[in-house]
């Protein structure tokens, strides 16, 4: 210890450089010690030279050069006179004696540690007082116990807590577990809902589903307007904002049809394309509307909807010529009319319209004129007058007849009931509500899953049930159900339904597939026999004939593959033994058919299950027959 008397302190990488006042640490705290600059090239001192002796210090700072950085406020030299830190930091430390009666110094024992640091003050050079080791090490014990004085209690609660969980307290753990789960059901409880209608098996209002249908321009869509205002489901301003758009593009008697008349293509032509749907209700039951197009070119599109009724309503316009064009051979009033039939449809209501026009002004004898000319051809498709047929008067765009009566002044020759109150009077259908789910689909989209729509027509569906896709054969699950856009627990047959299903892609689906019941799954073939009646083909029809085949849902390409028989017509006896060559119009004839393109189709023998029974045969734009399946061949 020396050479300390000839060592350099004003050398530079001894002279500590400090920043300004505001980018040091804040007051109270010790300096952050910074390393000495030194040159290149140069060792780096041993950290024992660091060290300063007591008797040197006061030169060691009197001899120090303190650089502020430009433009700072230079420091007194007294400002960094602060020796404590560097001693206790650099001066190596004996470990710290545990001294008991230090914890905490009331003001009678500060005088007695004072003589304790005495005998160290004939050691100092210089009248400055310097921490002695024995300080030095009193308060090292103090800090000590003061951070740990609080810190023991912790972890001795701690120990205690995890003692009692290991000894096995059982009581105290259980009532953690109540607390939590009354917690998580609280929080349950809390969340918002989506409100579910429950309902029963058997609903308040029975559903029925009437499709209106007849030919172009009868007026279909603004009776199914004038309807919905008249019960309530569309509001009168809606109503003039749709007279004021038709007013706009110059079809101001066509803004009732715009209520179903959804899409702008059929508003600005007038021509329903697709079929519209809607509903209302009345005390007893829940009616869907299906508005069926009535151009030649949209037939598919009506006889799938024609397969979801229960009621038909033919629309006749009595105006002069228009009933005429649509009577004729190759009008749409004829073939809806077959086409309703096959379908399978109870009650058949035959609505003369526009009665109020100027051509007519409500004359009987228009009225009698068309009832007479149409009661020959509704026999001959099947229907009874009087029992399941029901001629009646109305304008669709006053709303006589519909719901409330005319003045007897206009119409003093008709007195009957009124739509509305006609088909709310009519027999309860027959529904199999315990029977196996039979649900053909007729479409599908995505949202959030996969969303199928269709009528039910057989048993019950609920939430949460396993079922099964024909002919894929993919058991999927029900996870939510839409009557009318109202979310519901369950619906029976008759309701015109969405589902979304879980198990199964947008992409696997196609319409005529059929949504059936684990157990009892949906029958479906490639060959099968069928009874079919000719309506209307010119020529004969020989084995290869090529038809499009639509039943329910589904639309295949058939071919007539065989002749077995035919069937009389006036006492129904079967002729299996001749076979023919050749069958032709107004006959009635047992054929075996193949669908082509190695597809297969869901079916069921017309008398297991009528509703999947029925099909039509179509060439060339034109209905050609109809039919019933009998066997599934293949």
């Amino acid at each position: 210890m020396s050479n300390w008397n000839n060592f350099n302190l004003n050398a530079p990488e001894f002279v500590p450089k400090f920043t300004a006042p505001g980018q040091g640490p804040p007051p109270g705290q010790p300096q952050q010690q910074q390393q000495p600059q030194m040159r290149p090239g140069q060792p780096f001192p041993p950290q024992q030279q660091f060290f300063i002796p007591p008797g040197q210090q006061q030169q060691f700072y009197q001899n120090a050069q303190f650089v502020a950085p430009p433009g700072a406020q230079q420091l007194p030299p007294q400002f960094f006179q602060q020796p404590q830190p560097q001693v206790i930091q650099q001066q190596p430390q004996s470990p710290p004696q545990p001294q008991p009666q230090v914890q905490q110094q009331s003001p009678a024992a500060a005088p007695a540690a004072a003589p304790a640091a005495k005998p160290a003050a004939p050691a100092q050079a210089d009248n400055k007082p310097t921490p002695s080791s024995e300080s030095v090490n009193e308060l090292t014990a103090e800090l000590s116990n003061l951070s740990t004085k609080v810190e023991p209690i912790k972890e001795k609660e701690d120990e205690e807590e995890w003692e009692k969980k290991d000894n096995g307290d059982e009581a105290g753990a259980g009532d953690d577990e109540i607390i939590e789960d009354e917690i998580a059901a609280a929080e349950v409880a809390a969340r918002p809902k989506k409100q579910i209608v429950i309902r029963e098996y058997k609903p308040k209002k029975e559903p029925v589903n009437i499709i209106f249908c007849g030919h172009v321009d009868a007026g279909k869509s603004t009776i199914g307007g004038q309807i919905m205002y008249l019960t309530g489901m569309v509001d009168k301003r809606t109503l003039e904002k749709y007279e004021r758009e038709a007013r706009e593009k110059n079809r101001e008697s066509w803004y009732l049809s715009w209520a179903l008349d959804t899409n702008l293509e059929e508003r600005e032509k007038g021509k329903t394309v697709e079929v519209g749907r809607a509903f209302f209700e009345t005390e007893k039951r829940h009616f869907i509307i299906l508005d069926a197009p009535g151009h030649r070119g949209f037939v598919p599109n009506m006889i799938g909807g024609a397969s979801q009724a229960d009621i038909a309503v033919l629309v006749i316009s009595a105006r002069k010529g228009e009933f005429e064009t649509g009577f004729e051979r190759g009008g749409q009033t004829r073939e809806h009319a077959m086409l309703v039939k096959t379908a399978g449809v109870k009650y058949l209501i035959v609505l003369v319209n526009k009665m109020d026009d100027s051509t007519v002004n409500w004359d009987q004898a228009r009225y009698e004129e068309i009832k007479e000319k149409l009661t020959p051809y509704l026999k001959k498709c099947g229907f009874q007058m009087g029992k399941d047929t029901y001629f009646m008067p109305c304008s669709g765009y006053t709303g006589a007849f519909i719901k409330e009566p005319v003045d007897e002044q206009i119409c003093p020759w008709f007195r009957g009931p009124c739509f509305i109150d006609y088909v709310d009077s009519l027999p309860q259908m027959n529904r199999s509500v315990n029977g196996a789910v039979r649900m053909p689909l007729i479409d599908k989209y995505k949202d959030m899953g996969t969303v199928v729509m269709g009528k039910i027509e057989s048993g019950m569906i609920r939430l949460n049930d396993k079922l099964c896709v024909m002919p894929n054969k993919v058991k999927v699950e029900v996870v939510n159900i839409y009557c009318e856009d109202d979310e519901t627990d369950s619906a029976i047959c008759g309701e015109n339904v969405k589902l979304k299903l879980k198990g199964i892609e947008e992409e696997e689906i196609s319409s005529g597939f059929v949504l059936c019941d684990l157990k009892d799954t949906c029958q479906f073939a490639k060959v099968f026999d069928a009874q079919v009646v000719i309506l209307d083909y010119p020529s004969i029809i020989c084995p290869g004939f090529n038809s499009i085949m639509h039943i329910h849902a589904a639309t295949a390409e058939v071919q007539l593959s065989l002749i077995i028989g035919t069937v009389d017509k006036k006492t129904g006896e079967r002729d299996l033994k001749n076979r023919p060559r050749f069958i032709k119009q107004d006959q009635i004839a047992i054929c075996r058919f193949e669908v082509l393109g190695g597809n297969v189709v869901c079916m069921e023998p017309f008398k297991l299950f009528p509703q999947l029974g029925r099909f039509t045969l179509r060439y060339e734009a034109k209905t050609v027959a109809v039919g019933k399946v009998l066997k599934i061949i293949e």
